[in-house]
């Protein structure tokens, strides 16, 4: 739930909680979906870890009335066709193969969103409910369930935003199947003896963005979006304390024409500790490209998990459909 979604939006760094205004907003910030227009839906497609890993993803979002709207998205990232061979050998030490068996590990993510406009001009707000299901073969299952909350507010073309994830705390119920964990209990002797912990908790996070478009002549723009996205315990970030720590993210949007688009954003600001013990600034560049004809919308993204210094990066497609033109 945290890698994000959109092709557009991952080029430009995730840095869209203020600017975001699509069907794709039930994501990033609720507040968006209030400026829909009609009805759009979204899909989008990755690969990571050298294809081992698949990202999927599809939303809807709806307009109800002028004042509030409403929209329902899926994530999926698993991993399928895990060779099981906790049975490989059996308690006489014989390898048979045919005892070997598949299994998939996935996490599912499903959010409702609802959004509405208040009486201040130019200020709405989105809330999120999140049920989170996670899969491990027939090892363990787990049941979780969160809230989002977001805000968004325009004013002399400034945009500003503000994202609260998980601000329940999110907790995960796992139930392991003890008879299964018991294959891998004595896969190998003296380890896995313990069963993990039951209850997984995700801490509340937030994003603070504001953004600015500029309109050229000769049908050119420049969308530019910046974020301060916090995490409320000590990490890498560039700030850091007991209590938060804080990272900037930057994206530009350059358009042309309002059909053909071209993008770049850089975020995960971190300071990593080298090989000699001293300390660096590292960060994640992404760039992207879209194109929009007539309600369709198709976008690419160049980026991966980590950093700069990373050299695999994932190309990330994205489709959306604004379904007016079905009309």
């Amino acid at each position: 739930m945290n890698i994000g979604v959109d092709a557009a939006s991952l080029g430009m760094a995730n840095a869209v909680t203020a600017s975001t205004n699509d069907v794709n907003s039930g994501y990033w910030n609720p507040a968006g979906i209030t400026l829909l227009k009609d009805k759009q839906v979204a899909i989008m497609h990755a690969s990571y870890f050298a294809n081992i890993a698949q990202y999927d993803y599809a939303a809807y979002a709806t307009p109800i009335d002028d004042e509030s709207a409403w929209g329902i998205s899926m994530i999926r990232f698993g991993v399928d066709d895990i060779l099981n061979t906790t049975e490989l050998i059996d308690s006489q030490g014989n390898i048979d193969y045919n005892r070997i068996s598949k299994f998939s590990t996935a996490d599912y993510g499903f959010t409702f969103s609802y959004a509405r406009k208040i009486k201040i001009t130019g200020l709405h707000y989105g809330v999120n409910a999140k049920i989170i299901r996670r899969i491990i073969g027939k090892f363990a299952n787990s049941w979780g369930f969160g809230i989002d909350a977001g805000l968004q507010y325009e004013r002399n073309n400034w945009k500003f935003g503000l994202m609260l994830r998980d601000i329940t705390t999110t907790y995960n119920i796992w139930n392991i199947n003890e008879s299964e964990y018991a294959k891998i209990q004595n896969a190998i002797p003296g380890q896995n003896q313990d069963l993990p912990e039951s209850t997984e908790i995700t801490l509340p996070k937030a994003q603070l963005g504001m953004s600015k478009k500029f309109e050229f002549h000769n049908d050119m723009s420049l969308l530019a979006c910046a974020n301060l996205n916090m995490e409320f315990a000590r990490t890498h970030d560039v700030i850091a304390s007991n209590f938060v720590s804080m990272a900037p993210a930057l994206g530009f949007e350059f358009g042309y024409t309002d059909l053909v688009f071209l993008r770049t954003g850089f975020g995960n600001f971190q300071n990593t500790t080298q090989l000699d013990s001293t300390r660096k600034l590292s960060f994640q560049p992404n760039i992207g490209v879209g194109f929009k004809y007539k309600g369709i919308q198709i976008d690419y993204a160049l980026t991966d998990l980590g950093n700069q210094s990373a050299a695999l990066y994932s190309n990330i497609f994205s489709a959306k459909v604004d379904l007016s033109i079905f009309r």
